[in-house]
């Protein structure tokens, strides 16, 4: 984690987690520029990433694939396609901001 926040020092990065007892119990040294925002319990649906599969799963309905080889870099093309828009879309959600701006950091909007 600290190389990630090295690597891009002057960004906020919001890194989600469900409620896992793993999630909870993390002892560890967070970055400043890194921070935590747990969902809540049994709400997959606030998950970002369950958002994306959605997508992906919806580009590749009724899709055959001869082999796992093709199934790759159709799942490639469809990430490689991925708009900025698109990513913002699943992962900007109001309840994200918000957190952030409870948690008293300054210009959430620009998000």
């Amino acid at each position: 984690m600290e190389l990630f926040a090295e690597k891009y020092p002057h960004d906020l990065h919001i890194i989600q987690l469900d409620n896992g007892s793993l999630h909870q119990s993390l002892n560890m040294s967070i970055p400043e520029n890194i921070i935590f925002l747990f969902q809540p319990p049994y709400s997959p649906e606030l998950n970002p990433i369950e958002r994306l599969w959605l997508e992906i799963k919806r580009k590749l309905k009724w899709e055959i694939f001869e082999n796992l080889d093709e199934l790759r870099k159709r799942l490639t093309s469809i990430i490689t396609e991925l708009t900025s828009r698109t990513i913002k879309s699943l992962g900007g959600w109001d309840f994200i901001l918000e957190a952030i701006c409870v948690g008293g950091i300054k210009n959430y909007s620009s998000l």
